[in-house]
């Protein structure tokens, strides 16, 4: 698995969404990095993602619905009211905290009309540490 979002996972992501912005390319690495790390089950991993709820920031949604599995109506997906950009994904005893960095979080609010296939694309390429602070918590049950 890799956090590189295919040629065919960028046509599906659009085709989905509608078009291709900043936030839908922030979703789909953020949410390919999840499934790297704490692996594919669309039944057993939940995302809890922090913003504003309102587009563009809310399309960050969507990007992590098509790569992880996650959904509204699995309801293992939701969107909270919250400052910056994040998303804490949660398998069992293990959570992947992922904050988009400010200085992504600016470039992506700031892309227009005319350039925000551009910026996305230019942070597609972008490695997940250069677009995210990372916190990976292992936290073991004790009974």
């Amino acid at each position: 698995m890799s956090t590189r979002v295919s040629e065919e996972l960028l046509r599906e992501a659009v085709r989905f969404h509608g078009h291709l912005g900043p936030f839908l390319a922030l979703g789909l690495k953020a949410g390919l990095y999840a499934v790297e790390v704490l692996g594919r089950d669309p039944f057993k991993i939940k995302a809890v993602v922090g913003t504003e709820p309102r587009p563009p920031r809310s399309c960050f949604v969507d990007g992590i619905q098509i790569t992880t599995g996650c959904t509204m109506g699995k309801r293992n997906i939701t969107l909270e009211e919250g400052e910056g950009l994040s998303v804490l994904f949660s398998k069992e005893e293990l959570r992947l905290l992922l904050k988009v960095k400010d200085d992504v979080l600016k470039e992506a609010e700031d892309a227009t009309e005319e350039n925000m296939e551009e910026v996305a694309l230019s942070l597609l390429k972008r490695s997940v540490q250069s677009l995210f602070e990372v916190e990976l918590i292992t936290s073991r049950r004790t009974t």
